[in-house]
């Protein structure tokens, strides 16, 4: 009597796709935890700023905590129903870790920088904002009720494009030698954020070239339409964070460089004009996911020094080029 396999074991010796090893190699070559950042170290820069940009750094930092939150309890869940390979649904879980591994960091800073007054109304104010809200529902949405490629884009474009603008403060104020530490943890998201958007991405390519051509331009509509809705409900969220500073068209444009970047990971044609030359270039330069000339790991002794390690290259997951 042949034996019946009842559960199989993953082998990581037989790869069906060589990107979910190399993703897997990366992800895991850049694990970090807030705890070995020394945030107290940017206490001197806190108080220095005013009541109207420490308001800011609060809501912008709980927007993202909200994002993700969704992304680790309902985005990757949804994404992994629909795995081409053992390997992916491993590279998934090691996502899904790190996006609560993100939104821990953001309660990090805000207890190192913020009352127990002050924390509770920056979570009220994230838990009710009428943009910020619309923007989980939407995406959860498509989460709950979208096929296995709307999902991808749903993914692609939260965490490419709908996330920077609230990582453009924080990118900001390094560029300007304010709260250094505080960037370093965004640098390091943005870093496991660029794997993410493009490995997801990737896997979108893949099933969407299996379509045929009809199918193919539905969806792509489909995506698009997607796209213009954030936007719309972006620019308003924008508005509400940084008129008061005056910044609200900088960060526009930063979103829309990203917006292009999302549908590059996705394999389709960019939607807006802006480029990176476009943007603020103290962005561009607080952007670049090397490290800082400190050395925020030196605390913790050489074992933790990962700063080394590059962003994965959007070249790396192009399909069919």
């Amino acid at each position: 009597m042949s034996p019946i396999t009842y559960y199989e074991a993953i082998n990581w010796n037989a790869i069906e796709d060589l990107i979910d090893k190399s993703t897997w190699e990366k992800l895991t070559e850049q694990f970090w935890l807030d705890t070995r950042i020394p945030l107290s170290n940017d206490l001197d820069d806190w108080r220095k700023l005013s009541d109207q940009e420490k308001d800011l750094v609060g809501k912008v930092f709980g927007g993202l905590t909200l994002l993700d939150t969704l992304q680790s309890e309902t985005g990757v869940e949804a994404i992994r129903a629909d795995v081409r390979t053992p390997h992916e649904e491993a590279v998934l879980n090691n996502i899904q870790f790190m996006e609560s591994v993100h939104a821990k960091s953001y309660s990090s800073i805000f207890s190192t920088l913020n009352t127990k007054k002050e924390i509770e109304d920056i979570f009220e104010w994230t838990n009710t904002n009428p943009y910020l809200q619309r923007k989980a529902e939407i995406i959860n949405d498509i989460y709950k009720k979208g096929d296995a490629l709307q999902k991808k884009v749903a993914s692609t474009f939260l965490e490419t494009f709908l996330f920077y603008s609230g990582f453009f403060t924080p990118l900001y104020y390094l560029g300007n030698n304010k709260l250094a530490n505080v960037a370093e943890i965004i640098k390091l998201i943005i870093r496991d954020e660029s794997v993410h958007g493009t490995y997801i991405g990737y896997k979108f390519q893949l099933g969407f070239n299996e379509l045929p051509e009809d199918q193919q331009e539905t969806l792509r509509e489909w995506m698009y339409d997607l796209l213009y809705t954030l936007y719309e409900n972006e620019e308003k969220y924008t508005q509400t964070l940084y008129d008061g500073v005056g910044w609200t068209e900088d960060v526009m444009v930063f979103l829309r460089y990203n917006a292009n970047k999302a549908l590059m990971n996705l394999g389709q044609d960019p939607l807006f004009p802006d480029t990176a030359n476009d943007v603020n270039p103290i962005i561009m330069n607080g952007i670049s996911t090397g490290t800082s000339n400190h050395d925020f790991f030196s605390q913790v002794g050489n074992g933790y020094l990962l700063g080394s390690v590059e962003a994965m290259r959007d070249e790396d997951y192009q399909v069919g080029v």
